[in-house]
């Protein structure tokens, strides 16, 4: 592939997470106020249902995931990202319009059926890097996905100021637009030589994970992931409802709090990643993101003022390393036909994370803010993220000892 095509390839998929990031992030600092709306119910009631909410959002991400993942490596990247773009335009507006809780769900379950874009992405951007260009390349992503997180809470909760159902409509025309974008502008990145049959067995996520049974050293990696997922979903389930309820913050402040955290992740994810990969290795800079991780969720779950929390942001941006740093180690273990699927399976396991984890955090939220509440804590879901992150440390270290470069085994 030549070097212009690639170069638009990346600019193609960088604007991609940026614009979906931003549509994600622009409905969060609203999401509390509609889910109370709809219910007639008080904040720690529909904090429950906002965890069930992404709970239905990943059921079906789990399922569908590596069905795309696998499409990607049989069909290409373009199609499925196109498809999984036109989606999301249309479920957000179907959720703008939703005037009961019932509908709410309907468009949520939807997204899911079509979330292949992270996954598409990122085997998109194997394709079109050189193994010593894949850190930083992921890190853009990193960097596409924090600009979203500037752009998209900050525009959500200003627009959210004036009608809370305004940033779904917005969330849809910035998809809309990107999926006009796609089609009239991306190539496909995935030659045909490196393309394989489409195989029900192994597009799913039961036959993803035994396939990549093949790369035993990469179990261990996936399982730290999947612990650091776990704690991470703090912040999409617990963060607007635990800054409204302990510091009464109106949309527009948690719109601009989480602005605020897209620039230091784009700062981290841009730039830092650049230079502290190469210079430390994958493996310790992973490691420092973990800590990092762990740390901030203390620290923020036992915040005595916003101000405090606006510290910590800083402390948690490290976290940023996390991903990037994986995804390099695991892409250097799978051949080229089979990213998709190694993918693929990265996506199920977020999504057993975003299955198991929302509902673990608004229930903890409720339980120490509910009107039953043993005693009244609402930074409960933020210490329980970072003990998982703990967790997460320990997997890693057991097993990343046992990681040593190797050449990637040939395709199947």
């Amino acid at each position: 592939m030549d070097a212009a095509r690639k170069r638009h390839a990346l600019t193609f998929v960088t604007i991609t997470l940026l614009i979906d990031s931003a549509g994600f992030g622009i409905i969060m600092p609203v999401m509390p106020f509609l889910l109370a709306e709809l219910m007639g119910t008080g904040l720690s009631e529909a904090s429950v249902w906002g965890g069930y909410l992404l709970f239905s959002y990943a059921v079906l991400q789990f399922f569908f995931a590596p069905i795309l993942g696998a499409a990607s490596d049989a069909y290409g990247r373009r199609p499925v990202l196109l498809l999984s773009l036109g989606f999301y335009a249309i479920n957000y507006l179907l959720m703008g319009f939703a005037e009961t809780l019932v509908l709410l769900f309907v468009g949520r379950i939807l997204t899911g059926l079509s979330s292949a874009t992270y996954a598409t992405a990122n085997a998109l951007i194997v394709d079109v890097s050189a193994p010593d260009e894949r850190a930083q390349n992921f890190g853009l992503m990193g960097m596409a996905f924090g600009m979203g997180f500037i752009i998209g809470p900050t525009l959500g909760g200003l627009l959210g100021e004036w009608d809370i159902r305004a940033p779904f409509f917005a969330a849809a025309a910035f998809a809309m637009v990107n999926t006009i974008y796609g089609w009239l502008v991306l190539k496909e990145t995935l030659p045909v030589e490196n393309r394989r049959p489409f195989d029900w067995r192994r597009a799913n996520p039961v036959g993803a994970f035994l396939q990549i049974r093949r790369y035993p050293v990469l179990g261990g990696l996936i399982a730290a992931v999947f612990l650091y997922n776990l704690g991470h979903h703090v912040y999409p389930a617990n963060w607007s409802f635990y800054t409204i309820e302990k510091f009464d913050w109106t949309p527009r402040y948690v719109g601009l709090s989480m602005g605020f955290v897209g620039i230091l992740m784009a700062i981290v994810q841009g730039g830092l990643i650049r230079i502290v990969i190469p210079k430390i290795g994958a493996p310790r800079a992973a490691l420092l993101g973990f800590a990092s991780a762990a740390m901030a969720y203390i620290g923020i779950g036992l915040a005595p003022n916003g101000m405090t929390v606006y510290f910590w942001c800083f402390v948690s941006a490290l976290s940023g390393f996390v991903m990037p740093s994986i995804q390099t180690l695991l892409a250097a273990r799978v051949p080229a036909n089979q990213q998709g699927e190694l993918q693929g399976v990265m996506a199920s396991v977020a999504s057993v994370g975003a299955i198991i984890g929302p509902l673990l955090m608004t229930q903890t939220f409720a339980a120490f803010t509910g009107p039953d509440a043993i005693t009244y804590f609402p930074g409960a879901a933020f210490v329980v993220a970072g003990m998982l992150s703990i967790l997460a440390i320990c997997v890693f270290l057991a097993n990343v000892r046992s990681f040593a470069p190797a050449p990637v085994a040939g395709g199947s």
